[in-house]
C-alpha cells in the first residue's frame, strides 16, 4: 500500500490498493469512489465525505515532504509502494478535493499481451538490435507498461539510464539507474525538469536511456541522444496516432526548443526515431498495439520534408518485415519466418 493506513479515512480505500485487478483508483469529490478493474470504470459501494478525503490527502503527501492548499492546489506524488498519487483540492477542484491513484503493477505485463507472437518477435528484435523507438498512445492507454515490456529485451550487461516525472518503469535490469523530476515548492526548492536530468543522463555514460514521456524542450535532447551514441534508447508521447506523435514531436521542439528551423527538427526525428508502437485501449478493457510503423529513409526523400512512416503490422500480424536497419553491428536480421 502507499501509505499507512490510520483510522477509518484510509481503511476505506485499502482493499482497492490491494487489489491486482484494480488499476485505478478515483474519488471526485464527496460521494463513491471510483475505479477501474480489468479495463472498466465502475463505482463502488464505499463512499466518502469531504473531510476524510481531505484527510487522506493529507496522510498520503505530508511523509513525502509535499503540500497542497489553497496556494498551491495541485499535487503530484509517487507514493512508497511505487504508485501515482494526484490530487486537486479548491478553489481549483469545483466539486473537490479530487484524488486519482494510478496503482503499481508487481507483476511486470509481458508483451505477449500486448501484440500476437510475430508482432512480439519483431519488437523483441527490435530492442535488442538497438532500434530506438517511440510508444505512442491516448491518456491511460498503457504506454508506460508497455515501455516497460519492451524493455525486458534490453541485455542485462548494458546500463540504462530512466528518466520519468515519476519513477513507475520497473525494468528488472541489473544495471539501471532511475532518474526522477521534482518539482519546485513554495519553500523554495527548485525544480529539476526532465530536460535537465535528460542532459544530466548523458554524462551517466548510459548504453540506453528510457525517457518515460517526452512533453516539452527535453524532446530534443532525446532525439540528439539517440543520434550521438545512445541507440536503442525508448521514450512514449501522447497522440492519437503514429503521425500524430511524429507532429506532436516537432511541435514539442519547436515550441520548447529555441530556434531550431522546422527542416532540422525533421531531420533529427528522421534519423533518430526507427519506429513507432501505438497502443490503444479495447472497448471492452484491455489495452493492445494497434500498429508498428517504421521509419523510411528514401533516397528520394527532399531533406527536411515531413518524415514518413510505413506500416508493417497491426494489431493482427505482422504485415511485413521490417527494412530498418538496426543499429547494433552484426545483429541478426529479420527472418521470413515471422511472417507465417
Amino acid at each position: 500500500m502507499g501509505w499507512k493506513t490510520a483510522g477509518s479515512d484510509n481503511e476505506a480505500i485499502a482493499p482497492y490498493l490491494r487489489d491486482p485487478s484494480i488499476t485505478e483508483v478515483m474519488i471526485n469529490g464527496a460521494g463513491p469512489v471510483w475505479i477501474e478493474r480489468n479495463g472498466q470504470i465502475q463505482p463502488t459501494n464505499t463512499i466518502l465525505d469531504t473531510a476524510t478525503i481531505e484527510l487522506l490527502i493529507e496522510r498520503a503527501v505530508a511523509p513525502l515532504g509535499r503540500r497542497i492548499d489553497r496556494s498551491s492546489p495541485m499535487v503530484d506524488a509517487r507514493l512508497t509502494d511505487g504508485s501515482r498519487l494526484n490530487a486537486v483540492v479548491p478553489p481549483v477542484a469545483v466539486d473537490g478535493p479530487y484524488v486519482t491513484i494510478r496503482r503499481f503493477s508487481i507483476r511486470p505485463i509481458a508483451l505477449e499481451e500486448f501484440a500476437p507472437p510475430s508482432v512480439v518477435t519483431t519488437l523483441r528484435w527490435a530492442v535488442a538490435t538497438r532500434c530506438n523507438l517511440v510508444v505512442s498512445g491516448g491518456a491511460g492507454a498503457g504506454k508506460t507498461t508497455l515501455l516497460n515490456a519492451l524493455a525486458s529485451s534490453i541485455a542485462d550487461d548494458e546500463r540504462v539510464v530512466t528518466i520519468e516525472d515519476a519513477a513507475e518503469l520497473n525494468l528488472g535490469i541489473n544495471h539501471a539507474v532511475r532518474l526522477e523530476a521534482r518539482p519546485s515548492d513554495n519553500d523554495g526548492v527548485l525544480a529539476v525538469t526532465i530536460r535537465q536530468l535528460v542532459r544530466n543522463a548523458l554524462r551517466m555514460r548510459p548504453d540506453r536511456i528510457i525517457v518515460g514521456e517526452v512533453r516539452g524542450a527535453e524532446t530534443l535532447d532525446m532525439l540528439q541522444a539517440m543520434n550521438t551514441g545512445h541507440e536503442g534508447s525508448l521514450s512514449t508521447c501522447h497522440a492519437n496516432s503514429p503521425e500524430d506523435a511524429i507532429s506532436r514531436l516537432e511541435t514539442m521542439v519547436l515550441f520548447d526548443g529555441g530556434t531550431v528551423p522546422l527542416a532540422a527538427v525533421r531531420e533529427q526525428i528522421t534519423a533518430a526515431i526507427d519506429m513507432v508502437v501505438h497502443i490503444a485501449r479495447r472497448p471492452g478493457g484491455g489495452r493492445y498495439i494497434t500498429s508498428v510503423t517504421e521509419m523510411r529513409r528514401d533516397k528520394s526523400r527532399q531533406s527536411g520534408a515531413r518524415p514518413h512512416l510505413a506500416q508493417i503490422a497491426n494489431e493482427q500480424r505482422l504485415l511485413r518485415l521490417p527494412e530498418v536497419a538496426p543499429r547494433s553491428p552484426d545483429a541478426p536480421k529479420p527472418d521470413l519466418q515471422w511472417l507465417n
